[in-house]
């Protein structure tokens, strides 16, 4: 079967791709490893997640995505390339139409750069669309109705806002703040309050493991290993569920700031059937503990996190690019 359409979530910290008929069939990091002394790509993905704070002097393991948007050209493409090639296999008959999904809030030269990068990885026709569209198409909200939808996608990089309407986005908001910004915050306090260093996998690992938004009524608690500011010797401490809520308060309360700015820029009749509906929320930082009932007590407005939050903005792009005419109007095309 030769594969002619790829729907590409490009996202800041992971990469997701889908194909038709097929559904999901990449699900990895966004991360590729370089070497520094000849510029030669020594591995994507997985590998190279692998390498991720563990890397000699020669050899740099980054994501080329940050906030969202492409900051390092060439080893996006090289990425896109990597992942393009295992989606459609071995031998290609045929170049792909590729759908990329990308945040609401970015500017027509990092839109440029995201068309330019997928076809030069191998695309005959590069579509993007804006992703609390197909968020919200992955999170089975049914955004052609005319009625108000509200759709929070929180990922790596980026958070977008979005109210939908018959198909379309009438109130929106894009902040760079998601997961990756939670990371950081926890290392941060971790270092400030315990002392010690640690790096972005651990820190990521607290998120998961143990972040909350909200108090939780019984904490959670992990060991984690680092060094030592004072020693810079190996030293473990036990990381709780406060730590991380304390962490992240200041990268909570400007998600919280962006949807009420949306919420207040709200058509009446549209924000009546949000009230009435709730918030959804998508993405995989969407998944922190309570989050759900955070938005809702600071809004006043019930939020439900959705089925899967991490693949709907994939299986919504795979849906739109499936639909093409259906979604045309969402969709920018260069061929």
């Amino acid at each position: 079967m030769f594969v002619k359409k790829i729907a590409i979530d490009l996202g800041t910290t992971t990469v997701l791709v889908y194909v038709p008929r097929r559904g999901i069939v990449i699900n990895e990091p966004s991360v590729v490893a370089i070497s520094t002394t000849d510029k030669k790509i020594l591995a994507v993905g997985k590998e190279a997640f692998e390498m991720l704070g563990r890397t000699p002097d020669t050899i740099v393991a980054s994501h080329p995505l940050k906030d969202g948007v492409i900051a390092d050209y060439r080893t996006t493409e090289v990425m896109l390339r990597y992942f393009v090639g295992k989606a459609v296999g071995g031998i290609r008959f045929f170049r792909p139409e590729v759908m990329v999904a990308v945040p609401g809030g970015i500017t027509s030269t990092e839109r440029r750069a995201v068309i330019d990068a997928t076809l030069a990885a191998g695309a005959r026709a590069a579509y993007i669309i804006k992703e609390p569209i197909v968020a919200a198409i992955g999170a089975d909200v049914p955004i052609g109705t005319a009625s108000g939808h509200m759709i929070i996608d929180i990922g790596g990089g980026t958070s977008e806002i979005a109210v939908l309407s018959l198909g379309g986005i009438v109130a929106s908001d894009s902040v760079r703040i998601g997961g990756n910004k939670f990371d950081i915050a926890i290392a941060e306090h971790v270092r400030k309050r315990y002392g010690l260093a640690i790096g972005e996998r651990t820190s990521e690992d607290i998120k998961i493991q143990v972040g909350t938004a909200l108090e939780l009524d019984e904490p959670l608690s992990m060991e984690v290993k680092g060094r030592d500011m004072v020693t810079g010797l190996p030293k473990m401490i036990t990381v709780t569920s406060d730590d991380v809520k304390d962490a992240i308060q200041d990268e909570l309360a400007g998600i919280i700031v962006a949807v009420k700015d949306v919420l207040r820029r709200t058509p009446p009749e549209l924000a009546a059937d949000v009230m009435e509906k709730g918030m959804i929320l998508s993405g995989g930082s969407a998944q922190l503990r309570n989050l759900d009932r955070l938005l809702a007590e600071a809004t006043g407005v019930p939020a439900y996190v959705a089925d899967d939050p991490q693949m709907c903005v994939v299986k919504g792009t795979g849906l739109a690019l499936e639909n093409l005419e259906a979604y045309k109007r969402s969709v920018l095309a260069t061929k």
